[in-house]
């Protein structure tokens, strides 16, 4: 009997081992095969920019054993994000994303919604700014204006990569504040910023709303003059000279965040193997010198704050789409 006693409690004792230990075992989870960074969007713009930056450090600091970029453009980003989603609860496909996810939803554009996907941490923030080329006969904001409240289908905007995201916003917030209604604006969408740069530079469109990224570099070579950012007030470094639309007179303040997602369904382990990598990724000089050089503003947050993040997102968007009359009735 006591013998007996003695081996249910060897029996009992590697149970419990066992249990506590499996939490330890789900958390090894590692890539097994190269991992995929899906971009919505064409290269050449700020999303696939970020992604090929960060395919880069992966390989630099051996934090991913092997990964690629792999571009979906179309439809808004719906087609790369439709494509993560076909690997649910597969954590070799992560994706590009921002303030587009929420918008297209808003907007009626999609039936994806964020809570579709699995956040996984959010980067960097990005301010928007509207620029002419330097042959342009709009000189400044002032110009720009009065030729608007003149005749608002005089002047064609552009950006990318789909309506309801930071720089539609930015562009709405500006007619909306000199008295011209969003919807009867000529804007062009453009499936990628390359393609959109291209455009505007070839002077097909009169006014760029884009990234600092995409448009100081053009500016110090003198092909293309900035006449605004969304910031709400002066930032610093290369930022410095840019005036801001508020200081104008002008109520548009708004920047885009960017980060990277899931697909549904993935596991506690997998997130967790994210959070580690990309916290890594976050804290390297690499990283650092990087969101300098594309003047983007540090502001990384993990799955779990990213998550809340995104609810108040949500809601935000919906008061300033709806208050710009884009939001699906």
């Amino acid at each position: 009997m006591r013998l007996l006693k003695v081996v249910f409690g060897f029996l009992a004792g590697c149970a419990a081992l066992a249990m506590a230990t499996a939490p330890a075992v789900a958390q090894q989870w590692k890539p097994s095969k190269p991992v995929e960074l899906v971009v919505g969007s064409s290269p050449g713009g700020s999303p696939d920019v970020m992604a090929r930056l960060v395919q880069r450090i992966f390989q630099n600091g051996g934090l991913v054993p092997s990964s690629t970029v792999v571009n979906k453009p179309g439809a808004a980003n719906t087609i790369g994000w439709a494509y993560l989603n076909q690997h649910a609860g597969d954590g070799h496909y992560i994706a590009t994303f921002s303030p587009a996810l929420i918008g297209n939803r808003i907007m009626g554009t999609t039936q994806l919604n964020y809570q579709d996907f699995t956040p996984l941490n959010i980067l960097a923030r990005e301010f928007v700014v509207l620029s002419v080329r330097a042959e342009s006969p709009i000189a400044s904001l002032k110009d720009l204006t009065a030729r608007l409240k003149k005749d608002p289908q005089s002047v064609s905007f552009a950006f990318a990569t789909a309506r309801g995201n930071h720089n539609h916003v930015v562009m709405s917030m500006y007619l909306k504040s000199i008295g011209v209604d969003p919807k009867v604006a000529k804007a062009v969408v453009y499936s990628g910023g390359g393609e959109a740069t291209t455009a505007f530079l070839g002077g097909h469109i009169d006014v760029y709303v884009a990234s600092p990224r995409s448009m100081i570099p053009l500016q110090k070579d003198g092909r293309a003059r900035i006449l605004g950012v969304s910031s709400a007030q002066r930032q610093p470094g290369a930022l410095a000279d840019l005036a801001t639309f508020k200081e104008q007179g002008v109520e548009a303040v708004f920047f885009t965040w960017r980060g990277f997602m899931g697909p549904k369904e993935l596991k506690p382990a997998e997130i967790a193997f994210w959070d580690a990598v990309f916290d890594k990724l976050a804290q390297s000089e690499e990283w650092k010198k990087d969101t300098e050089s594309q003047f983007w503003n540090a502001d990384y947050l993990l799955s779990a704050e990213t998550r809340k993040h995104l609810d108040r997102e949500n809601e935000v968007m919906k008061g300033i789409l709806t208050e710009l009359g884009l939001a699906k009735q």
